[in-house]
């Protein structure tokens, strides 16, 4: 990887992490489990990447780390789904 790509990386990583705090911030309350079944699909969305990067073996390192990608997306993808399902018990109770 070159420097220029790197650097452009870098500077797209920090504009992204920066916008989804901005983002995050500013939604109300009541949308935070919308927000948060939102987010599991865009962990569903990078647990299909990953699948695609571990199989394509291109190395036997790509398909190393494809295999890290797969079980830390799944990982996030499930406990975000139990997160979500717990905070929807606990609005069901009230009503």
């Amino acid at each position: 990887m070159s420097p220029e790509s790197l650097i452009g990386s870098l500077y797209v990583f920090a504009l992204a992490a920066f916008l989804g705090y901005q983002v995050i911030s500013r939604v109300p309350p009541l949308l935070h489990t919308p927000l948060m079944s939102a987010t599991n699909a865009i962990s569903a969305i990078s647990v299909v990447g990953a699948i695609v990067t571990a199989g394509a073996k291109h190395s036997t390192l790509s398909t190393a780390l494809g295999f890290i990608a797969v079980v830390s997306a799944t990982i996030n993808l499930v406990g975000g789904f139990l997160i979500t399902d717990r905070m929807l018990k606990m609005f069901k109770d009230k009503i």
